[in-house]
């Protein structure tokens, strides 16, 4: 099990009737919270050992803006997509080994409901913004962190975007 499951949620992406949902592109605000992302995490010193993102193209481009900043490469897992839930995570979790750090690139309302299920925690997940969960047992953890994209912004020591 992964020992810290960090999730990212896509920066801001066209409207919904811009193109079909699946192919939906970052704006260029939602650009700059993926970059802010990805250095805030350098500045914190944050290693990820995997990094998974779902093959929608604003979390793919997500993704790839973040992981620039951190220096790592990611995989594009279809479980990211529409519908992941606790037992997918845990399941990627797993795969990338004990006492690894995970970050997932993905959507909400998934996301929240992973973190809410893990933690108990009722959280408002911010496009471009950060989740952190500690693990604590097999399917039980503790928020770490909560950042939205302004904080990372700060901790970036860029401009906010928009």
């Amino acid at each position: 099990m992964a020992q810290q499951l960090w999730f990212l949620r896509h920066g801001e992406a066209e409207p919904h009737d811009a193109r079909d949902d699946a192919d939906r592109r970052l704006t260029e605000r939602g650009k700059q919270q993926s970059r802010s992302a990805g250095l805030a995490l350098t500045a914190l010193e944050i290693a990820f050992q995997l990094v998974l993102t779902s093959p929608r193209i604003r979390a793919l481009d997500t993704a790839r803006l973040a992981c620039q900043e951190l220096g790592s490469d990611f995989v594009v897992d279809d479980a990211l997509s529409s519908g992941f839930a606790i037992d997918d995570a845990l399941e990627l979790a797993a795969a990338a080994g004990a006492d690894k750090r995970v970050l997932f690139v993905g959507h909400d309302p998934d996301f929240t409901q992973v973190v809410n299920d893990l933690t108990g925690a009722r959280i408002d997940l911010k496009k471009g913004g950060v989740a952190a969960v500690r693990m604590r047992g097999s399917r039980r953890g503790e928020l770490l962190v909560l950042l939205r994209p302004r904080e990372l912004a700060l901790i970036a020591a860029v401009p906010a975007a928009g």
